[in-house]
């Protein structure tokens, strides 16, 4: 039996599905949950986004290869649901043995973050993966390890929402006076302000609700 699991974290490049190609024609950050591929190898996306929904709306119901393009508002963010007739990367991945968590588009680059089991699914991954797209493996590390103890395993919180509370944490956002903006935090962690946010305040729901509930 093989004990070790990884959380890995790396970067794509090259991908031509439809959000992929929307977050490069409209700018706009796009955080996507796993899709889910149907036996006819149609996708379900769900994905939500900040500034610039409308356009990215319009880009996506443009696309021949998207279909039955929902939107909901909630606050400042736009959630998207959809079919997409065009495979994504990840696919090809979760078949190597990544189990992905958080998708995010942003610009020429998207983020995945999720985990594999062991080093050898971890280069089977990467291989795949450079087989179709440019891939750079950013950050791995042991499931239960210091770096993630606190948030995957005691509190339930998605790796990005951890990534948000710890950036948040290390650059004093949270001091009185804080001693950086949500932009700032934002910026380091390469995302939009209101994606920022979202992360930052469902983390603090996820812990809050744990501690006090």
């Amino acid at each position: 039996m093989i004990d070790e699991c990884l959380v890995v974290e790396f970067s794509v490049t090259g991908d031509d599905c439809p959000l992929a190609d929307a977050a490069r024609e409209t700018g706009a950050t796009v955080d996507a949950r796993p899709p889910q591929l149907r036996r006819d190898e149609n996708a379900l996306l769900r994905f939500s986004v900040g500034e610039g929904a409308d356009e990215l709306g319009a880009v996506l119901d443009a696309d021949e290869r998207i279909r039955y393009l929902h939107a909901s508002r909630t606050d400042s963010r736009t959630n998207f649901r959809c079919l997409s007739k065009h495979p994504c990367v990840v696919h090809e991945l979760t078949d190597a043995g990544f189990m992905a968590e958080t998708l995010q588009y942003r610009g020429d680059t998207e983020r995945h973050t999720g985990a594999v089991v062991g080093h050898d699914v971890l280069r089977g991954v990467l291989a795949a993966a450079a087989e179709t797209v440019g891939v750079s493996l950013e950050r791995v590390f042991p499931l239960g390890s210091e770096d993630d103890e606190a948030v995957a395993q005691r509190w339930d919180v998605t790796p990005a929402q951890e990534a948000a509370l710890r950036t948040a944490l290390e650059m004093g956002y949270f001091e009185v006076p804080r001693e950086v903006t949500a932009r700032e935090v934002a910026d380091e962690l390469g995302i939009s302000k209101s994606a920022f946010l979202e992360r930052l305040h469902r983390g603090q729901a996820t812990l809050f609700g744990q501690v006090f509930g």
